[in-house]
């Protein structure tokens, strides 16, 4: 028996290592680097139902042990990637989970349906916390109304697992969190990026094109790993971990506090190897301690 396998809700997962949406292209960018269905899975870049070019550039930029980004959820929408993408992905056998996000639930409910009709789909995460695209996006996560309200039209329309994705702006995550597990989400991820800035001093002028942008990576960490803690104890479906993950150490303090497994998002900048080298080290910790994942979850709880 492999010491890593996790359950998520009914989903099977060889490993607890994914990657974040947004960070991994759709998999198949990281061909030359490893072989991606080693990894518990991918979450693929946000779908919407029609092509979408993003933001105007600037939109990244390096801070401080973090990064900015205003990429505007740029993507080729899903009908390109089911045609495209997605018999690449089904072929290496990646355990694929669909990110997706739409301004109505309409959207989001024709989005999901159309993933809903394709093999190779093993999961959708409901983007409902994006801080930088205009309409929708981070509206919909700060809201417990409005995030159960997607949340419901799409378990109503798909069989698929269900993830949804919680914003740390919300004012009160616990409750939308809570929320979308009534409305019949079978996980939550977490978290999402906070809004942030940089202004360059020698223009005098906002680095990023759209003024904010998402603040991620390591300088993340310790809030995302809060949020998780109060969120395990709070809902009783899985929590997925999310935040300045760039070592199999730091994932492996998302596990002890109680997270089911975790996504690897801006360290795949830095280092395109980044989530196979989490997920040899958490083999490795196993392995050198003669326990499993499964026992690891949540030790730091009890």
């Amino acid at each position: 028996m492999s010491r890593v396998a996790v359950k998520v809700g009914s989903l099977e997962l060889k490993n607890p290592v994914l990657t974040a949406s947004g960070t991994f292209g759709y998999g198949l960018e990281y061909d030359d680097f490893f072989p991606v269905a080693a990894l518990g899975g991918i979450c693929t870049k946000g779908l919407s139902r029609e092509p979408r070019a993003g933001n105007a550039p600037e939109r990244i930029c390096e801070t401080p042990a973090s990064m900015l980004n205003a990429i505007g959820l740029a993507n080729v929408g899903v009908e390109a990637f089911c045609r495209d993408k997605l018999p690449a992905l089904r072929e290496r056998g990646v355990t694929v989970v669909a990110n997706i996000f739409a301004s109505t639930t309409e959207d989001f409910v024709a989005i999901a349906e159309r993933l809903g009709d394709e093999a190779g789909v093993h999961a959708l995460e409901l983007n409902v916390s994006c801080p930088n695209v205009s309409h929708g996006g981070i509206e919909f996560g700060k809201d417990p109304r409005l995030a159960a309200q997607v949340t419901s039209a799409v378990r109503k329309a798909v069989a698929l697992p269900l993830w949804v994705k919680m914003s740390p702006e919300a004012g009160d995550i616990v409750a939308v969190a809570k929320a979308c597990e009534d409305a019949g989400a079978d996980a939550i991820t977490a978290i999402n990026t906070i809004r942030g800035m940089t202004i360059d001093v020698d223009t005098e002028r906002q680095r990023l094109a759209n003024r904010t942008g998402g603040f991620s990576g390591p300088a993340l960490r310790p809030i995302a790993l809060r949020i998780v803690w109060d969120l395990v104890g709070a809902v009783s479906i899985p929590v997925i971990g999310i935040g300045g993950i760039s070592t199999w150490r730091d994932a492996l303090e998302f596990l002890l506090a109680g997270a089911t497994a975790i996504q690897v998002g801006t360290a795949n900048f830095a280092d395109p190897c980044a989530a196979k080298k989490v997920l040899d080290g958490l083999e490795a910790h196993c392995e050198r301690h003669q326990t499993t994942v499964p026992e690891l979850i949540g030790r730091a709880r009890r």
